[in-house]
């Protein structure tokens, strides 16, 4: 009987530091905000980003300066 209640305290014990080093590693999680206003497409390799930080030229919108001046096609 002694050896019962001592495996049932032992499972107990490891049941709840299971629980508070899970419910500990949610906390650590930070989620990213949602990106605000509208997504576009690079011209030159397909990325999608926010039309805000877009790089426009030619009349095409693109990921970065370097692809800008690359300009369409290629990947």
């Amino acid at each position: 009987m002694r050896l019962l209640l001592v495996i049932v305290l032992i499972v107990v014990a490891i049941w709840f530091v299971r629980r508070m080093l899970r419910a500990a590693s949610k906390k650590d999680i930070v989620e990213k905000p949602p990106v605000a206003g509208e997504l576009v497409s690079c011209a030159r390799c397909g990325m999608h980003l926010p039309r805000a930080e877009a790089r426009e030229a030619a009349g095409r919108l693109f990921c970065s300066e370097e692809h800008a001046r690359l300009g369409a096609g290629g990947g």
